[in-house]
């Protein structure tokens, strides 16, 4: 039986991906052993029309670790990670796509990092996916921190480690590819510290990817500004100005708070 508060949960958003499920729980159970930490796996399979409810079953069954959250109709990325979010039990929260273009060995980096910061968040190093979709990241990167004073260099990037009072703090609204950007916001409103450090990125091996689609950034955009009607005044003074030392009020009581950290090296 799993420990019902295990120290780190690993969520998966997954649709349609039951060619990398398999690969993608092997690597997942690895890192999680060789970490020696009690972990929990949870894949939220958002209305998937292959094999995926039934290759998580099969999984779950055999492993207590293994949880699967099922959505009956797909209902967009944002709401998959939302669920899984949710659904987490640990005291540290790791997300990560489950499409295996990223290296899960990278996450023992992120989680040395903990202990000082609210947020540990990836940035691809170098980002292996189309020009298409780089640009489009790169103008979205853009925007945002224009709108918001975000100096996060890879605000999409699906990995990303939470400890449990961020995501006990902020509320999730956004169904969509907005979501990353939803929390990073609204984490920095709330006075939380975000550190950022490079991973390995790959280009992914089987399916489609779909952020580059009209709707998604459509649907982002609209997300955008309703979340910029919603808080912009409460950031007048950003987290990120503040220098290491200051203190800040924040959801874990009063304390110093480590700035924003850039270009981190490997």
């Amino acid at each position: 039986m799993t420990d019902p508060t295990p120290a780190l949960s690993l969520v998966f958003p997954a649709f349609n991906e039951a060619e990398n499920l398999p690969a993608l729980l092997e690597s997942a159970i690895s890192i999680g052993e060789a970490l020696e930490l009690d972990f929990e796996i949870v894949i939220v399979d958002d209305g998937s029309q292959d094999r995926s409810a039934e290759l998580l079953a099969a999984s779950a069954a055999s492993d207590p670790r293994i949880r699967a959250v099922h959505h009956a109709a797909n209902r967009g990325y944002g709401a998959a990670l939302r669920s899984g979010l949710r659904e987490a039990r640990g005291e540290l929260v790791f997300f990560s796509d489950a499409d295996l273009q990223f290296d899960l060995a990278d996450l023992r980096r992120l989680l040395e990092h903990t202990e000082d910061f609210d947020i540990v968040a990836g940035y691809r190093s170098p980002r292996r996916d189309p020009w298409l979709r780089r640009v489009i990241a790169w103008l979205w990167g853009r925007l945002v921190g224009r709108l918001f004073e975000l100096p996060v260099r890879d605000i999409d990037c699906a990995f990303k480690v939470f400890r449990r009072d961020v995501l006990d703090a902020i509320p999730i609204e956004s169904i969509g590819a907005f979501v990353n950007t939803e929390i990073l916001v609204r984490a920095q409103a709330a006075g939380f510290a975000i550190k950022q450090i490079p991973v390995s990125h790959r280009r992914r091996r089987s399916g489609r990817q779909t952020g580059a689609h009209p709707r998604v950034i459509a649907r982002a955009l609209i997300e955008l500004s309703q979340l910029y009607s919603e808080i912009r005044q409460p950031l007048r003074r950003p987290l990120t100005r503040l220098r290491r030392g200051d203190t800040e009020v924040s959801p874990r009581g009063r304390r110093r708070v480590p700035s924003v950290e850039l270009g981190a090296s490997r």
